[in-house]
């Protein structure tokens, strides 16, 4: 079936990914390129780019980046809205960036910055040291908050569960690092 203009035509209804229809807008401050299916983000903070998939196609209107399916099938509207959001992500973190905020919860346990390393003491028989990736910036405003920010918010979000994942939060007393507004469901202890 003929793709028309934002939507698809699929056995009779019209099909429309009310994410995938919207352009993204591309601010003042940032440029956008589109390179077959590369999408190059220019912006303050820095420059991203992403390679779609083959399902869909992407195209600079007035409006900013617009992403259209190739075709109804359901791998490609599958993609539509995905691929949309992708370069939204890549707007934001050339304007703006992306940051996570964990903190630190148990006596004894605190992150230090030492050098591009993140030294962690979590109760280990050892402390744990963190290589800080390129493109990535870590700051402790004191030893149990670190906050981890930089404009791939893919690689931000991987940095923060691999921190994380050190000693995530246990249910008993709720030792461990978490996410900063992250609920940590509690057990109750045995009674004597």
């Amino acid at each position: 079936m003929a793709s028309k203009s934002l939507g698809v035509y699929l056995r009779g209804f019209f099909i429309m990914s009310r994410i995938g229809k919207k352009a993204v807008p591309i601010p003042d401050a940032a440029t956008a390129t589109v390179d077959g299916r590369t999408v190059t983000v220019k912006g303050p903070k820095g420059e991203l780019s992403a390679v779609l998939v083959r399902e869909v196609l992407a195209k600079m209107t007035d409006n900013g980046v617009l992403v259209e399916p190739i075709n109804s099938s359901k791998r490609a509207r599958s993609m539509w809205g995905m691929s949309r959001t992708i370069i939204a992500n890549l707007v934001a973190g050339v304007t703006d960036g992306y940051t996570k905020h964990l903190e630190i919860k148990g006596v004894g346990y605190r992150a230090i910055l030492k050098g591009k390393n993140l030294q962690l003491a979590l109760g280990l028989s050892h402390d744990v040291l963190y290589p800080i990736p390129d493109g990535i910036e870590i700051k402790c405003a004191s030893q149990t908050d670190i906050e981890i920010s930089g404009i791939d918010k893919q690689r931000v979000g991987q940095v923060a569960a691999e921190i994380r994942r050190y000693r995530p939060p246990e249910p008993y007393k709720g030792k461990g690092i978490r996410y900063k507004d992250e609920y940590v469901f509690r057990k109750e202890g045995k009674k004597k």
